[in-house]
């Protein structure tokens, strides 16, 4: 069986499955089979023209012993919001649910009850299934819902990360698929991904496609800003672009930073910016987020031969503030006061 390993390395025991036809749509209800490889054509469309789209979601263990996802309905959105760029059927979001619902029914109970830092991870992901190498969007889908039991992308704890700024590449281009959640727009980074490494850090920082300059994320994970320091420290983040991904997470912390008495703004901070005003200690923490990775401080920036440190290095008061805001409402020590936790529901049993 599975437990905590490298990041969606081993899966729990079983996935689910619907398929979409240009003739039926969406036929017939979820069905749960094991976790294993799939036949499937070399001619599938799917792996030549890229129509992938997939999302990231978390279950939690709550205090109580009971099951919860993280605003699971607005992941669906996106999904659909992915599938109706790249031409796809949109998946409605009673059946993402009941896929979610039927998939931790089964394997929910791999998530242990005495360890509040892990978590299972689900991987939603729709595919042109259809055997042909037509010009044109398929006309068959498949979609499938599989998971892991994880802990932190890089730590159980907020260690501070390093980036570099990627002067070479871009990660999407404007009116192209940046919003989208699409499998092509991950396969593009891992070349700036290496030359990071290369240069010692955990990731890379994405600037604007247009003029090279405006900083839009960090690998696959939304940024923010904190200027200043105390219950009067303002915290900032790119605007939605359109180049650059809507996520959960990030339009979480909005509202929790809101609530902890910070001022919140969307604003575009270009990099040379970014540089002086952490020297200058205008800005005193800088943090990625997204579902994989929660909140996660950056500790120093690389932009080519320059390189600079966010405050002290550490990840500061803000950071860990909304960090453990967060991680409270995840693990039902907190009122869910905007209904974004979403308890398990055991599926109706299935007529013999």
């Amino acid at each position: 069986m599975t437990t905590q390993h490298g990041f969606g390395e081993r899966f729990t025991d079983h996935m689910v499955r619907m398929t979409w036809t240009a003739q039926e749509g969406w036929s017939g209800a979820p069905q749960v089979m094991a976790f294993g490889d799939l036949p499937f054509s070399p001619a599938m469309a799917g792996l030549h023209y890229g129509q992938v789209v997939f999302e990231g979601l978390k279950i939690h263990r709550r205090a109580d012993g009971t099951l919860a996802a993280f605003r699971p309905a607005a992941h669906a959105g996106r999904l659909r919001q992915s599938a109706r760029r790249l031409a796809m059927p949109e998946l409605p979001e009673e059946l993402f649910l009941e896929a979610m619902d039927l998939f931790v029914g089964r394997d929910g109970h791999l998530l242990p009850v005495d360890d509040p830092d892990l978590s299972l991870y689900l991987r939603p992901v729709l595919f042109a299934s259809e055997p042909s190498l037509a010009l044109r969007p398929a006309r068959k889908y498949t979609f499938l819902l599989m998971g892991f039991v994880t802990g932190g992308f890089f730590s159980d704890r907020p260690d501070p990360v390093s980036v570099l700024v990627s002067r070479e590449f871009t990660r999407a281009a404007p009116d192209g698929t940046g919003q989208a959640k699409c499998a092509g727009n991950y396969a593009g980074a891992f070349l700036a991904q290496q030359a990071a490494a290369e240069a010692g850090c955990r990731q890379v920082v994405w600037l604007d496609p247009v003029e090279r300059r405006w900083i839009e994320e960090m690998g696959g994970m939304n940024l923010f800003f904190v200027r200043g320091s105390g219950p009067a420290a303002e915290v900032v983040t790119s605007p939605l672009t359109g180049s650059l991904l809507p996520g959960v997470t990030r339009d979480s912390l909005l509202t929790l930073a809101a609530e902890l008495g910070h001022p919140v703004r969307e604003e575009r901070i270009a990099v040379d910016e970014w540089r002086a005003q952490s020297l200058s200690g205008a800005i005193t923490e800088t943090f990625a987020c997204g579902t994989a990775a929660l909140v996660t401080p950056v500790g120093l920036v690389r932009d080519g031969a320059d390189a600079w440190q966010i405050g002290s290095g550490a990840a500061g008061p803000v950071t860990l503030a909304l960090r453990a805001s967060l991680t409270a409402l995840h693990q039902g020590r907190v009122p869910d006061s905007h209904g974004w936790m979403r308890e398990h529901r055991t599926p109706a049993p299935v007529p013999s």
